[in-house]
């Protein structure tokens, strides 16, 4: 029996849920935030860091920032969790500085195979 649980979606390794077990200490070594937008937040395209981040790392004088951006995209499966992004943690905090409330729903080293590049570098080790 599979059973759905929006804390641990299926892209989840064994290794993700070890280091929530482990507590804050190990959340460090995770590369990439898990950030859920809703189907109301995707129908607004200012939401989608390939429209809105680039001008405003531009705008802001920041653009030097544009090359260390690591944001990939991953169609999430419920109205609640319709995309989900796996940002670093430098398009994390640009994404708040621009004033984004993002719905944190986990981390993990690096994003699943099936997300797809969104904006910014691939990431590397």
């Amino acid at each position: 029996m599979m059973m759905s649980n929006s804390q641990y979606p299926f892209s989840h390794t064994s290794n993700d849920l070890l280091f929530s077990l482990e507590g804050d200490s190990s959340r460090k070594s995770l590369n990439y935030e898990i950030v859920a937008q809703s189907l109301e937040e995707v129908q607004n395209i200012q939401n989608a860091p390939a429209v809105s981040m680039g001008p405003y790392l531009i705008d802001s004088g920041q653009s030097q920032l544009l090359t260390t951006v690591s944001i990939y995209a991953q169609r999430g499966e419920v109205r609640e969790q319709m995309r989900l992004f796996y940002m670093n943690d430098i398009a994390l905090r640009i994404w708040k500085a621009m004033g984004k409330e993002p719905n944190l729903i986990g981390a993990q080293h690096r994003p699943p195979q099936t997300a797809q590049l969104a904006f910014g570098v691939p990431f590397s080790e």
